[in-house]
């Protein structure tokens, strides 16, 4: 489990403080600055960090936004970066144009040095690597924000690859989740338009991603289920799992000496069929997404190797996606009402696909889809591209201030990445054609008759469940009310100009009144000729009749700067 404690208002909890202004220090460099001083930084954090330089380089300020954003993030490090590609999956949580620069981050991390990783394999284990291996390579195959992993030989002769996590990354990933999250409530307590983007919620939910990330038996356990899923499927091959050389640490699985499918070169010297292949790695995609509802979420190039026989296989999942059956049901209404250009099906199909606190108006939020199919669909279904056709629900989302949740969108995503994989190898693949099959037997399975009579069976489950329930909850709520336990809670919307503006006119109202009673006070004490005097006239009434006329002028301006007499 992550260790993570909430910062001090102080600063006198902070485990690296060194840490932070390195971080603060980034961020002001890639144009963050402002932002910095809106959080007011200053009064939480020690005095040394007002000695942090807040001179930006002349080439940022040429960036947008959401480059610098990019750019901070892959120099902060390890634990940003991850952030990013996490945050590039949520289209709930960032905004669209963010969500399009995030997909570019790059894990631009030096390599660590074998013995760390040898000693990370022999403390996890309990084995030295002599006694698990007859030969593992000190350079690794490749590196992330995460892990490094090697090319290694078991005892009986069996290729491995070695995934190894980075020494320390736990540690570094707890303290720049506390610094993350301090800035965050920052950011809720004094931006009112960041609050709205809920940023400690997105490092809450980054925190609990990136915790099953970084514990490989969850991933073990990922590769094991999809395994189960094509175990009797001769076109796909999923790499074996070595369960007794595998840790939280440590992934050990079967090397696959296939060729990447972005290989296209060695693709056709190794004569393999290239349309086979774009067919068959579809096929995979779509059976996890529709069929079994738990897929591989990042099926990249790099990803996806081909075995001799044009045999697909994948490899890398740390990130997977689940979907239900009745969120499949209603993508599959999606697509099935935009492809017959049913409009206002479309928007009622889109609105059960999303979330949204404030449901938008119906006319005007078909009308909106309305030309967002005019523009975009009104063409033959072999030139409609899932991938844009992505980019523009998101756009739509974001319009009408609806979320699409976290694994509704890695479908999409997903959908549109293998997509653009099978059009880099056969440029007339029909995404839409080969998901017609499975759309149609997932439409078909909501009315077959082992369905029906499961979903009448729950529904009168349900039902039987609730009447035998709402005498008691009755009883209960009468209950709460006779021991005044019961509490209605009224929000009120709207009401905060009008409490401003009455707070205004009653300290208007209210200074007058002081005013007035200064000057008829003042009044009485000359008329009474109280002392002491000046120039015969009593100086308390004259010193009151002074603050009667400074308070009348500070009250006319106050009034002339609101622009009302």
């Amino acid at each position: 489990m992550l260790s993570i404690r909430k910062i001090g208002v102080i600063g006198r909890t902070y485990r690296n403080l060194t840490r932070y202004r390195q971080i603060l220090a980034i961020l002001f460099k890639y144009g963050f600055g402002d932002l910095l001083e809106l959080l007011k930084i200053d009064q939480y954090i020690e005095i040394g960090l007002k000695l942090i330089s807040r001179k930006q380089t002349i080439w940022a300020d040429r960036l947008t936004k959401p480059q610098g954003f990019r750019m901070a993030l892959e120099e902060l490090g390890p634990a940003y970066i991850k952030l990013g590609q996490i945050l590039s999956t949520r289209p709930d949580l960032v905004p669209v144009e963010f969500l399009n620069e995030l997909t570019k981050l790059q894990d631009n991390v030096p390599t660590f040095p074998f013995k760390e990783a040898k000693a990370i394999i022999e403390s996890d284990t309990g084995q030295s690597v002599e006694e698990l291996f007859d030969f593992i390579s000190e350079t690794p195959l490749a590196s992330a924000s995460i892990g490094q992993v090697y090319w290694a030989r078991l005892k009986n002769g069996e290729e491995v690859a070695v995934k190894v996590q980075r020494p320390g990354i736990k540690r570094i990933i707890e303290v720049d989740l506390e610094i993350m999250l301090h800035l965050a409530t920052l950011m809720e307590r004094h931006i009112e338009e960041m609050a709205l983007h809920r940023p400690v919620k997105i490092v809450e939910e980054f925190a609990r991603s990136i915790e099953r990330e970084i514990d490989y038996k969850i991933e073990a356990t990922s590769i094991e289920r999809i395994s189960i899923q094509f175990l009797d499927d001769p076109f796909v091959y999923i790499p074996k799992v070595y369960r007794e050389i595998t840790t939280i640490r440590v992934l050990t699985l079967e090397f696959i000496d296939g060729i990447k499918v972005s290989d296209s070169d060695k693709l056709s010297k190794a004569g393999l069929d290239k349309k086979i292949i774009t067919d068959r790695g579809a096929d995979f995609l779509l059976k996890q997404v529709f069929k079994h509802g738990f897929f591989h979420a990042d099926p990249h190039p790099g990803n996806i190797f081909v075995l001799p026989d044009n045999i697909i296989c994948l490899v890398d999942f740390g990130m997977m996606g689940s979907v239900d059956r009745q969120t499949r049901e209603n993508f599959v209404d999606l697509v099935d009402s935009v492809v017959r250009q049913d409009e206002s099906r479309t928007a009622r199909a889109f609105l059960r696909l999303t979330i949204w606190e404030d449901k938008p108006d119906s006319r005007v939020f078909t009308k909106s889809v309305a030309d967002f199919m005019m523009h975009h669909l009104y063409k033959p279904l072999k030139d409609i591209e899932i991938g844009k056709l992505l980019q523009h629900l998101l756009e739509l989302a974001s319009q009408h201030r609806l979320r699409i949740p976290p694994d509704s969108f890695l479908m999409m995503k997903a959908l549109a990445t293998v997509e653009g994989v099978a059009l880099m190898l056969n440029p007339d693949f029909d995404m839409i054609a080969k998901a017609k099959p499975f759309i149609k037997q997932v439409m078909l399975e909501r009315y077959a008759p082992q369905r029906l009579t499961s979903d009448m069976i729950q529904m009168s489950s349900e039902l039987l469940h609730f009447i035998r329930r709402f005498p008691q909850d009755i009883i209960d709520i009468t209950r709460l009310i006779k021991q005044r336990k019961l509490a209605i809670k009224l929000d009120h919307r709207g009401l905060e100009t009008m409490l401003a503006t009455h707070d205004s006119i009653s300290n208007r109202i209210s200074f007058s009144i002081i005013i007035a009673a200064l000057l008829i006070g003042s009044a009485l004490i000359v008329i009474s000729k109280t002392p002491p005097f000046f120039y015969g006239i009593s100086m308390i009434g004259i010193f009151g009749f002074l603050a009667a006329a400074f308070m009348g002028i500070w009250l006319l301006i106050a009034i002339i700067r609101k622009g009302r007499l």
